[in-house]
């Protein structure tokens, strides 16, 4: 979804023509049967399912380059550090970032974000401070805020959001004030699908002089993103949502930012100096990524990356969004059910509860059909408290997903139905 999601292109690369049918066979995963049924995988917004080529890729590291990095004179070391670069210099890349010394190689968005918290937030949040967040993020983007303002004596102030699940922005010019200090808001709901509009947020701040964190997660599965013209301060992403391994994951920072900034962590690698009474430090990004790092994930990210770069992404995002329009069409025709979540611009994420049936239930009765869909608060639990109800049910599509996958859902939930009397 490049010019919905990312406002970027994906770079000088030989486009391959796009039809879900022939990607799917890059998935191996997605040709197994679950209780002797065709698995149906629509829970993309937990964790997406990998590409043989990212597979191989972590397969080729293990068997013939497995090495340390930075820290070996010799061939084999020098080939791990050069994989593990070129995965930096992909994402770089995916998200437009002037200089891959500006992509911190970090475990997860959640780790990415602890980090701007602790290393930036501590130099720059104090007591009678205030920190701004929306009220659609995840757990990952409020729990780092509060510990550091609890611990700071700050004040955490939440952009609010309307029934559609949209953030309410004519709150902004109250709420951005000479006591802000960071503003941190997510691309995109991980549970109602909404696309927020950061541009503008990041822009609103800015005339403040307040940099902004952009939590990515949800958004770069959707296509490159453009973090020169979104002129965010911090952009976070996952490699495990973005059709890599886990455990890895980047954090973009402006260099004039990340340089003024302690490290997060101490150890090797981070450093230039050290002795009994005093250490300098190593310059950006190293000065982040304390310890051996995830070498052979880096691997498998800069070849997920690589296979992204090469997608028609103005096909994907008509794809994904006729499944969406598809999905919540037929969604809306299920007796008793409830879509949480309508704003005008979503991605291919669809939220949902049922009269009389608990969302566990729904989905432990679609798991017998072979549909994998995921249920609970989605680590949101302020958005489900905003909608009155415990839990949802959520289908997430990726471009790998068809309308097939849609109907299996949809009679999925007709058995939910009959095994509940409805």
């Amino acid at each position: 979804m490049t010019t919905t999601v990312g406002h970027a292109a994906a770079g000088a690369f030989v486009k391959r023509k796009f039809d879900p049918e022939t990607v799917r066979t890059d998935f191996p995963i997605l040709a197994r049967r679950m209780r002797g049924k065709p698995l149906v995988y629509i829970d993309n917004a937990a964790t997406s399912q990998k590409p043989r080529q990212v597979i191989e890729a972590v397969r080729r590291y293990y068997e013939s380059l497995n090495a340390n990095v930075h820290r070996g004179v010799y061939q084999l070391s020098e080939d791990a550090t050069a994989a593990y670069e070129w995965g930096r210099a992909q994402v770089a890349q995916y998200l437009n970032v002037p200089s891959p010394a500006e992509i911190v190689l970090v475990r997860s968005t959640t780790e990415a974000i602890n980090l701007v918290a602790a290393s930036y937030g501590r130099g720059h949040v104090g007591e009678g401070d205030e920190v701004l967040i929306s009220a659609m993020e995840h757990h990952s983007n409020i729990v780092p805020w509060q510990m550091l303002c609890e611990e700071q004596g700050a004040r955490l102030r939440v952009i609010p959001m309307n029934e559609r699940g949209e953030l309410i922005l004519d709150e902004l010019p109250r709420l951005l004030t000479d006591r802000t200090r960071i503003v941190a808001v997510t691309h995109v709901s991980n549970s109602l699908g909404t696309i927020n509009p950061v541009k503008e947020i990041i822009a609103a701040a800015h005339e403040w002089g307040i940099p902004v964190l952009i939590d990515g997660a949800q958004a770069a599965p959707h296509g490159p993103i453009d973090v020169v013209e979104l002129d965010c301060d911090f952009y976070a992403v996952s490699g495990h949502k973005m059709f890599g391994p886990t455990g890895i994951g980047a954090l973009f920072g402006k260099r004039s930012l990340l340089e003024a900034m302690p490290p997060y962590q101490g150890g090797g690698e981070m450093i230039r100096t050290v002795t009994f009474e005093h250490t300098t430090f190593a310059s950006v990004p190293a000065r982040f990524e304390a310890g051996t790092p995830n070498i052979a994930g880096t691997a498998g990210l800069g070849a997920a990356v690589d296979y992204l770069q090469k997608l028609d992404w103005d096909a994907i995002a008509e794809h994904e969004q006729d499944l969406l329009t598809y999905a919540e069409s037929k969604l809306s025709e299920v007796p008793g059910l409830r879509i949480i979540g309508t704003a005008e611009r979503k991605i291919s994420v669809v939220s949902f509860v049922m009269d009389g049936v608990h969302a566990h239930d729904i989905g432990s009765v679609a798991d017998q059909e072979g549909v994998a869909i995921r249920t609970g608060h989605h680590c949101t639990q302020p958005v489900m408290d905003f909608y009155n109800v415990p839990a949802t049910a959520r289908a997430s599509f990726a471009f790998y997903n068809t309308r097939d996958d849609v109907d299996s859902l949809i009679g999925a939930l007709g058995q939910v139905r009959k095994v509940f009397g409805l």
